[in-house]
């Protein structure tokens, strides 16, 4: 039964993060009234979201604005799947509070090329348009770009917070990183979008700079749906690759099981709305039932895992995955006594490994890790630089028959 315009909202609007609830209500509303004139007009909506290839292997942090794009793709719509290969040339300094690495354009053309097949593990490929922003970019003139920039002051970009914090530490920002915001709006005025998504650090490039740009060129502004930030597997930071709190894209099943049962179990509301396919309904009674004791919280990560495995490797892996996850940590496969040792701070994990007998070497260490030696929790550790950061006790596995269970001090 098709969802109704009210219901459809309510879907579109999960997980999304505005930092002001005014401005949330707004958005949804403009969302409401854009889907009411789609059906009206029988025609579908055109949402776009933008991804720089600033790298070439993506994880589940970079997947949740796309199953935002699935999420309206199922309701009809088409989605554009806009590959920056001219932005990132300037680099987006929205979430970042220092200046972004200027890449060459071989890396960029060698990271955008990887780009939508990994996105295709979410999206509709025949409801998926895959444009690049060099085709109106790299022609837009000087006069036209002086036009542009003529809506915006130097004031709304110097007290942006990423930009503020570095003017106060001293640091320099540069001027380049201010056309990034007016490049955005140009994008989304070029695809006639009527639905922009992004991560809630977009706020600015797309409430503000996009919708002006679009008005000051005589056509509607977009609807902003902004999503929230994707925590790390420490549930706290924000996923990064750098910090070694990464989910990739590309892990194995097994690997992507192990590493989401290994979550606290504080981040599971946030990585139910964000990247599951569960209905607003679904997760708001999940999420009454853990408050009120009604399901252990093992249990639901084990849904909520297999989930995650399913989206991106099947249903039948996500169920091979689970088997392996049982077999190895609730069942005999898991020695039943096995050395204990405590890790304080924050150690990298080769250092730890090579100082506490695991490995004769930090270069065995690293063979171990990048041969898939080595698990922590059940989920291969495939980051040489990864840091012991533990947020609860844990099993460590070197090769295939040495287990240790971690205990964690603070220092």
């Amino acid at each position: 039964m098709p969802l109704s315009i009210d219901e459809q909202v309510t879907l579109l609007m999960q997980g999304t993060e505005y930092g002001d609830a005014q401005v949330q209500r707004a958005m949804a509303e403009e969302l409401r009234e854009r889907l009411g004139l789609a059906a009206r007009e029988r025609r579908p909506l055109r949402i776009y979201c933008g991804y720089d290839p600033t790298t070439a292997d993506l994880h589940l942090g970079h997947t949740v604005t796309m199953r935002k794009l699935r999420q309206f793709q199922d309701l009809g719509h088409q989605a554009i799947f806009l590959i920056g290969d001219y932005t990132a040339r300037v680099g987006d300094p929205s979430d970042k509070d220092k200046l972004r690495p200027q890449l060459s354009q071989a890396q960029i053309e060698a990271n955008g090329r990887t780009y939508a097949e990994q996105a295709y593990r979410i999206l509709d490929r025949e409801r998926t348009e895959v444009r690049h922003n060099s085709e109106w970019l790299s022609t837009l003139t000087f006069a036209e770009m002086i036009r542009l920039a003529s809506n915006f002051t130097l004031q709304q970009f110097v007290t942006r917070d990423n930009f503020r914090l570095r003017w106060e530490r001293g640091d320099a920002v540069y001027l380049h990183e201010t056309f990034y915001a007016v490049m955005q709006g140009y994008d989304a005025y070029s695809l006639q979008a009527d639905v922009q998504v992004g991560g809630s650090e977009q706020l600015f490039n797309i409430l503000t700079a996009a919708r002006k740009v679009m008005e000051y060129l005589g056509a509607r502004p977009n609807v902003g749906v902004l999503t929230g930030i994707l925590p790390g597997t420490d549930g706290v930071v924000r996923m990064s690759k750098s910090l070694g709190n990464h989910i990739p894209l590309l892990a194995g099943a097994d690997d992507m099981y192990g590493k989401v049962m290994s979550l606290p179990d504080t981040a599971m509301p946030v990585y139910m709305r964000l990247l599951s396919r569960w209905s607003p309904g679904e997760i708001q009674r999940l999420e009454a039932d853990l408050a009120g004791g009604g399901v252990h919280p093992r249990d639901v990560k084990m849904s909520l895992a297999r989930e995650v495995v399913s989206i991106f490797h099947g249903e039948a892996s996500a169920e091979l995955a689970e088997d392996a996850f049982r077999r190895v940590f609730q069942q005999s496969d898991l020695p039943e006594s096995m050395t204990e040792m405590v890790v304080e701070g924050s150690p990298r994990l080769v250092d730890w490994m090579a100082e506490n007998g695991l490995a004769r070497s930090r270069s065995e260490a690293r063979r171990l890790i990048e041969q898939g030696g080595v698990k922590l929790d059940g989920a291969g550790v495939g980051d040489t630089d990864v840091t012991l950061d533990l947020t609860h006790d844990a099993v460590l596995q070197v090769g295939k028959r040495r287990f240790v269970r971690l205990t964690r001090i603070a220092r």
